[in-house]
Order: C-alpha cells, then sequence, then structure tokens
C-alpha cells in the first residue's frame, strides 16, 4: 500500500505529514521552505510511494474562504501540474494551528520549544492527516 501525505501549506513554511505504508499511522516527517516544497516532493515521491496528497484549505469560522485560501489552490495547481498521478484531497483546516499548539502544551514542551513555528506546522500536517483518516474510515 502507499502512503498518504499531507500538507499544511504556509506563505513562508510548509508543514508536511505522512502516514505509514499500511496507513494507520500518522507522523510528523518535516517542514520545508514554501519556495523548496516541490523539490521536496520530487525527492521523496523518488523514494517513497504517495498515492494521495492531503491538503488542509484555509477557512473562516463560517466556512468563508480566508486570504490564504487562494495560495492553496495555487499550490494545488502546481502540485497536480508536477505529480498528475497523485490525487489531491483538500481537508478543512479550522482550528489545526490551535490544536497543534495545545498539543505542544499537553506533551510538556518548554515555553521556547513551542515558539517553534515550523514545529506547530508539522504538527498541524500531523492533524490533518489524523483527521483525513478518522474521516476515511
Amino acid at each position: 500500500m502507499a502512503r498518504i501525505l499531507a500538507i499544511d501549506y504556509g506563505k513562508k513554511r510548509t508543514g508536511l505529514a505522512v502516514t505509514d505504508p499500511m496507513q494507520i499511522i500518522a507522523s510528523g516527517l518535516t517542514t520545508v521552505a514554501t519556495h523548496d516544497l516541490i523539490p521536496y516532493l520530487k525527492k521523496y515521491f523518488a523514494a517513497e510511494q504517495v498515492e494521495t496528497i492531503v491538503i488542509g484549505e484555509p477557512k473562516n469560522l463560517d466556512g468563508n474562504d480566508t486570504h490564504a485560501t487562494p495560495l492553496v489552490a495555487e499550490c494545488i495547481r502546481i502540485i497536480q501540474k508536477n505529480f498528475p498521478q497523485i490525487n489531491i484531497v483538500k481537508v478543512d483546516e479550522r482550528f489545526t494551528s490551535k490544536m497543534a499548539f495545545q498539543t505542544m502544551i499537553d506533551s510538556g514542551l518548554k515555553k521556547k520549544d513551542r515558539q517553534n513555528k515550523a514545529l506547530v506546522d508539522e504538527i498541524s500536517a500531523t492533524i490533518i492527516l489524523q483527521e483525513y483518516l478518522h474521516h476515511k474510515l
């Protein structure tokens, strides 16, 4: 079975998470500079089989698009152009950053470590992937 990769897209940084080959466990993968996303994915996809990309879709509390929604749409377009064989699924990402921050607190990370925005992005991607796996069942 191929993996599922999740993306928490940001203007500066992009968090990534991935499942195990059996698609049971979601784990943080890394955070990359957004301008390095496609080269990173090319290298990763050469080493690992990925069947689906799950990408967080930014929405306001009322369900309307945010200022970041068009950026994610452009990211999706670029990913589809580079990797047409991989299925892309959009997932509502409301509250994932807050949930990621709370996860960091709950796990006992020190305040200095919680200020690491790259770690927040990676945890957010993991939460997006966990939500997708939960609703996929």
